[in-house]
């Protein structure tokens, strides 16, 4: 009760003697103010860009394992240049996959390459192609059809020129008339639309300039290769992911006749290491805005120290007069904290009052949103910076000899 008491007077103290310096007050808080609104736009950014990232990670599933000739690892030059004389992953090894893969629940070759698709007088270009089968369905992570269908199997098999292309195509297109049964060209080569792709986003690449049609024609008019830049391998289980790659990587070496002391001249790729690549890219950033915020509120921080220190010697006598009548040392102590924490409080709510508008002109940009965990941190920050800057003073002002502050003039 005395505790509460004291923390309720010091409050009043506090608010009346920042009331009687208004403008020293608010040009106190001006560095407050600027280290909140840096916070709360670091943090609204961050959130942003890691819902962003994992967005657009989507079409990587956790269960799904990628066999290609690199990994998606940071590489050196001279490790880079080493991997591409690497041979090519064969159909024939793709077929072994899918025979020998017993905790595969769908397995998809793909094979990329980028054209030009017109209709009439309309064009797309740089269109990602991709050659694969009715499986992909299945792999693609995030692929969804927002209209029509996929490819079946009975067309995968075929090789019925048919295609289901991304929503950038289909605007670039169709802008004013549905796309389902127009045929494309690509190439020349005609191809049916019978499906649209649900929009995944840009940040690792356009998946949205894409177009996908059946192996079989993939090979036939577009590109005679010999090879597969890819295959996709969902696993039956997200328990068995590890004994799943393992697995294959016994399939993979065996298929491609790799004596056992050779390394693997291939690999199998996952959504962990672009989740590792994403965290560092995200850590780094954080790490800079930490930095900046943290010069920031440094800034505000010694300022208020220096006013409190100023509002402590004004106030000698005042202090004086308390002690003399029986105020405790952790009451003035309290006392100078409160006034400080106030200050550091009051620049909070304004630095989030100026950082919400600026939260929604990120929102334009950024998938961000003004979070009850960023507001808590803003006002934690400026709470934190109001004990630490009015603590040395608070301290000063504490240890005064009440006979000495009475002398005070």
């Amino acid at each position: 009760m005395i505790l509460f008491t004291e923390l309720f007077e010091g409050l009043k103290i506090a608010w009346a003697a920042i009331r009687a310096n208004k403008l020293r007050s608010v040009l106190t808080t001006l560095g407050i103010v600027i280290g909140v609104v840096t916070v709360t736009l670091m943090g609204t950014a961050i959130e942003g860009l890691d819902k962003a990232f994992l967005k657009s990670i989507s079409f990587v599933s956790a269960d799904v394992l990628y066999i290609q000739k690199e990994d998606w690892g940071p590489k050196s030059d001279a490790e880079w240049r080493k991997i591409q004389k690497r041979r090519e992953i064969t159909p024939e090894q793709e077929a072994a996959v899918e025979r020998g893969a017993t905790m595969a629940r769908a397995i998809a070759p793909v094979c990329f390459s980028q054209r030009l698709i017109t209709y009439n007088k309309r064009s797309a270009s740089g269109v990602t192609i991709l050659g694969t089968t009715d499986q992909l369905l299945f792999t693609g992570g995030g692929l969804t059809i927002a209209d029509g269908r996929f490819i079946s199997a009975a067309e995968s098999d075929g090789g019925r020129p048919v295609c289901v292309i991304g929503t950038t195509v289909a605007t670039n297109l169709f802008p004013r008339e549905p796309p389902l049964g127009k045929k494309v060209a690509i190439d020349r080569h005609a191809f049916e639309v019978i499906g649209v792709l649900s929009r995944q986003g840009d940040m690792f690449g356009d998946f949205d300039n894409q177009a996908i049609i059946p192996m079989t024609q993939f090979n036939t008019v577009l590109e005679r290769r010999t090879g597969v830049d890819m295959i996709e391998v969902k696993v039956r289980d997200t328990t068995e992911v590890e004994d799943a790659k393992e697995e294959l990587r016994h399939i993979m070496r065996k298929a491609r006749r790799l004596a056992p002391g050779d390394p693997d001249d291939f690999a199998i790729n996952q959504q962990d290491q672009i989740l590792d690549i994403v965290h560092k890219v995200i850590g780094t950033i954080a790490a800079v805005g930490l930095f900046i915020t943290g010069l920031s509120l440094f800034v505000g921080g010694i300022g208020i120290m220096n006013i409190m220190f100023v509002s402590v010697a004004e106030r000698t006598r005042e202090i004086g007069i308390r002690k003399a009548i029986g105020a405790k040392r952790r009451t003035i102590l309290m006392q100078f904290i409160i006034e400080a924490v106030t200050i550091c409080l009051l620049g909070g709510a304004i630095g989030l009052g100026i950082a919400w508008p600026l939260t929604l002109v990120v929102q334009h940009f950024l998938p961000a949103s003004m979070s009850l965990s960023i507001l808590g941190l803003a006002i934690l920050v400026s709470l934190l910076t109001g004990v630490i800057s009015g603590f040395f003073p608070a301290w000063r002002a504490a240890r005064m000899d009440p006979v000495d502050a009475l002398r005070n003039e």
